[in-house]
């Protein structure tokens, strides 16, 4: 009963300790992400920001947040 026990507290360690890890990885992924989508949202020219309706200024405004600030839409993965 003592081993199974045990066996049963290690693996569940391992899953917290590990969630843990694959969130942030997860995150860090995702913000890499958002900051590459970014760049390329800047490159892009007037006429193509304004078929997808947005202005230069709305592009400047994404442009100044963080890499690790990223979009919450619906029920998004990073909503608080």
């Amino acid at each position: 009963m003592f081993a199974s026990l045990h066996t049963a507290t290690l693996a569940t360690r391992r899953v917290q300790s590990g969630g843990s890890a694959a969130r942030l990885l997860t995150f860090v992924r995702d913000a890499l992400a958002a900051h590459r989508q970014r760049q390329t949202l800047a490159r892009l020219d007037d006429r193509t920001l304004a078929d997808i309706g947005l202005t230069r200024a709305d592009v400047a405004q994404e442009l100044d947040r963080p890499f690790w600030d990223l979009p919450t839409i619906g029920n998004a993965r990073w909503a608080a």
